[in-house]
C-alpha cells in the first residue's frame, strides 16, 4: 500500500512541476493533484500555456 502513496506523491509533485512550465501556479495544481491525480493531470496536460 506504500508504493500507491508514493506513487500518488510522485505524480503531484510532476503536476506541480507542468503547471509551473504552463505559468500556473505550482502548489495550488499540487494541492489539486493530491485530491484527484491522474484527472488533475489530464486537466493540465489539455490545458493551454498562459
Amino acid at each position: 500500500m506504500n508504493e500507491f502513496y508514493v506513487g500518488w506523491g510522485t505524480l503531484a509533485l510532476i503536476n506541480a512541476g507542468l503547471a509551473q512550465g504552463k505559468n500556473r501556479t505550482g502548489l495550488n495544481w499540487f494541492l489539486l493533484s493530491l485530491l484527484l491525480g491522474p484527472i488533475a493531470t489530464l486537466l493540465l496536460v489539455l490545458s493551454a500555456k498562459r
